[in-house]
């Protein structure tokens, strides 16, 4: 697997004390788009598991993004995945209102 550029990354702010972290949904559609340009799907969501790893408290910010059937059922063994562990999903209508990233 090809090292991590930190404009790959999709989750917007991470808490390391608390483990918590903000993931756009519209940011993670965008990359599910361009995954299908170039056949990284499978890639795609193998990063964000290992990104989900250990996380306590995700946040899905802009939820509105997950309309897509298939990207949804991708998205929901990672869920699923933190739930298991003991981890809370929230999830968030509102658009993010800083463009700080990680």
């Amino acid at each position: 697997m090809q090292a991590l550029n930190r404009r790959d990354l999709l989750l917007l702010a991470v808490n390391r004390k608390t483990r918590s972290v903000e993931l756009s949904c519209e940011r993670l559609y965008m990359k599910y788009c361009d995954s299908h340009l170039d056949n990284t799907t499978q890639e795609l969501f193998e990063r964000l598991e290992v990104e989900l790893r250990g996380v306590d408290n995700l946040l899905l910010v802009d939820t509105a993004w997950l309309t897509c059937q298939d990207l949804r059922q991708r998205l929901e063994p990672l869920l699923v995945s933190v739930r298991a562990r003991g981890g809370q999903v929230t999830h968030s209508t509102d658009a993010i209102k800083s463009s700080k990233h990680v």
